[in-house]
């Protein structure tokens, strides 16, 4: 399962439905994208290592954007931005679930909609 930055945001803020959900994952990865989003987001070196710790300790795996992916979400944003203004972030992120054969984990669906090759499984935080 590629699991979307939205849910880790959710887990590492402690919300229990995203910690059942990850924790019941045979297999966790994300984006290389996800990844720069998540640090981002951070305030502090000790909120990296937090960071880090969290995608440790669920053994996730940081999938790397390639050339097939970069050119499969190339793709995606000519077909969707102008009408569903897909994001190049989330055009990135699809590509690499639909790259790697994986159903993507997220609660922002609407972003993900238009891409018909993506399996989207639905997070609900509340």
């Amino acid at each position: 399962m590629l699991v979307d930055t939205d849910v880790f945001i959710w887990y590492m803020r402690g919300n229990t439905r995203a910690a059942d959900v990850l924790g019941n994952l045979s297999s966790i990865s994300l984006s290389a994208v996800t990844y720069i989003e998540l640090v981002q987001g951070l305030r502090t070196k000790r909120e990296l290592q937090a960071l880090r710790a969290t995608l440790s300790g669920l053994s996730a795996k940081v999938l790397p954007v390639d050339e097939v992916i970069s050119s499969k979400a190339m793709f995606y944003v000519e077909q969707h931005f102008h009408s569903h203004s897909l994001r190049l972030a989330d055009a990135l992120i699809a590509a690499t679930a639909v790259t790697a054969g994986l159903s993507l984990l997220t609660a922002n669906t609407k972003h993900y909609a238009p891409i018909g090759d993506l399996a989207i499984r639905r997070f609900r935080p509340v």
